[in-house]
């Protein structure tokens, strides 16, 4: 696959990803903040946030997220980092997650 089929599998894969709490995915919501390849697309970084930093199911959308990710083909590492800076805010949310909620 060439990047631009990994990156785009990359986000079809986050938008399977849900926090409990919410009804909208993680992509959706604007917790991703970062989708880095490797110069030979064999090495993923994500950087991603939570709504809130003591997010109780922090642990399983991380996870979820790295399971989703590595069985991508091609992918020999895959990092998900979380990360507090910017701190998320609803206006990091697409308009169709902002619908979802009711907020436009």
């Amino acid at each position: 696959m060439d990047e631009l089929q990994i990156q785009e599998k990359v986000i079809d894969l986050l938008k399977t990803v849900y926090d409990p709490e919410i009804p909208v995915n993680i992509y959706d919501l604007g917790l991703i903040y970062r989708i880095e390849l490797s110069d030979d697309n064999t090495e993923l970084a994500v950087d991603m946030t939570l709504t809130a930093p003591s997010c109780p199911a922090a642990d399983f959308i991380m996870e979820d997220v790295r399971q989703k990710l590595e069985t991508i083909e091609g992918l020999k590492k895959v990092d998900v980092n979380l990360v507090f800076e910017p701190e998320w805010d609803k206006e990091m949310m697409s308009d169709e997650a902002k619908l979802e909620l009711g907020l436009l």
